[in-house]
């Protein structure tokens, strides 16, 4: 019987890959479920909530050893997949666009690698998108993050020592994250603007209750399959221009913008930093691809000029048990697509299962990623 192994994350990180009802759901799909002692303690599962779900648990190199496959959130290390067999299954966040060595140690073992972040965007894919639901935790939680640091209240307030003003947000890209940074912000009592290149959102935005801060001449592909595009020159220069005059009135901003394989946009200048008020908070949560504000640093907070700049972009981490319990229901959704009675049938037919391989049999599945490699050794 196939045994499926979930790893425990490395320090720092909360969340598991799967919780107890998640691995209840495997044991009745036919399959044997090893869990790393300890892997969802900081998630708030014991080994004893596992072993009650018909899961057994071992240590970290008997996961590895034994499971046919192996699932993990964040990208596993080469001493990982060293100790796995030839053929074994893995998913996790891999970042292969950004750690090609991840690419070359799982072609040497003969490793079959699904990045779940590469998932397709299509209707039938929603139920299985990890990014969308992460991105609806650190959207959620970055308006929080905001409204601790900033030095004023979110909500207007009459009271008899005076009115205050609320807090002017604003959201930069209204993709899952910042739409639910709009919605939170709305609900703490903030005035809200977003901005996004993709006037197809525009409608969502208003809906939920912000202003839809506009940019004409935005290139917004349909076959970017819902993702962000890069942007022309000529319509660069004319957003930062817009976002630095709706920045420098803002007490807090949410900057999400990301593009699929690419340093993110910076969207937010040093020189816009200057400008702002003292006190303002920036949350950047593309702080992992280099951050949409010029000044922002990975998992560090910066001060310049007054200005709070908080670079986190693993703020689901700090929600583990919902985070966990998403990104487990996203990955139980995609393992159904090749796993059934207890066999693993990898179906290249499906345009899901294609779309998220990047490695099988000893070759590069992905097409772009083919490229990007293939490019990078000439």
């Amino acid at each position: 019987m196939p045994i499926i192994g979930i790893l425990k994350e490395s320090e720092g990180e909360n969340r598991v890959a799967a919780l107890p009802e998640i691995t209840a759901q495997l044991v009745k799909m036919g399959f044997d479920v090893m869990v790393e002692n300890g892997a969802g303690e900081s998630a708030f599962a014991s080994d004893e909530d596992y072993k009650s779900q018909g899961a057994k648990t071992a240590d970290k190199d008997a996961v590895l050893s034994s499971s046919d496959v192996v699932l993990k959130i964040n990208s596993f290390t080469k001493d990982q997949i060293s100790k796995l067999k030839s053929g074994t299954v893995v998913l996790a966040i891999l970042q292969p666009f950004f750690n090609t060595e991840i690419v070359y140690h799982l072609l040497d073992r003969n490793i079959t690698g699904f990045s779940l972040e590469t998932i397709p965007r299509t209707t039938r894919a929603q139920s299985m998108d990890v990014l969308s639901s992460q991105a609806t935790v650190a959207g959620y939680k970055a308006v929080l993050l905001a409204a601790s640091n900033l030095p004023k209240f979110f909500p207007m307030f009459m009271t008899a020592a005076g009115s205050i003003t609320p807090a002017k947000v604003l959201i930069l890209g209204a993709g899952v994250a910042g739409l639910q940074a709009i919605s939170t912000a709305r609900r703490l009592g903030g005035v809200v603007e977003a901005f996004d290149t993709r006037s197809a959102v525009k409608e969502e935005v208003q809906s939920l209750g912000a202003k839809f801060v506009e940019v004409e001449g935005a290139k917004d592909e349909a076959s970017a399959g819902g993702y962000a595009v890069e942007q022309a020159e000529e319509f660069k220069q004319k957003q930062r221009q817009v976002i630095h005059d709706h920045a420098v009135k803002s007490n807090v901003i949410i900057t999400t913008a990301q593009i699929p394989g690419r340093k993110a946009p910076v969207l937010i200048t040093k020189e816009t930093v200057a400008a702002m008020k003292n006190g303002s908070v920036i949350v950047d949560l593309a702080a992992s691809t280099g951050g949409n504000c010029e000044l922002t640093k990975n998992n560090e907070t910066v001060i310049s000029g007054g200005v709070k700049i908080i670079g986190n972009s693993n703020l689901p981490s700090t929600v583990p048990f919902d985070a966990s319990k998403m990104f487990g229901k996203n990955v139980l959704n995609f393992l159904k697509l090749f796993l059934n009675e207890g066999k693993i049938n990898l179906n290249f037919e499906d345009d899901l299962v294609k779309g998220t391989c990047i490695t099988h049999n000893k070759e590069i599945v992905n097409q772009k990623l083919k490229e990007l490699i293939s490019g990078n050794q000439k």
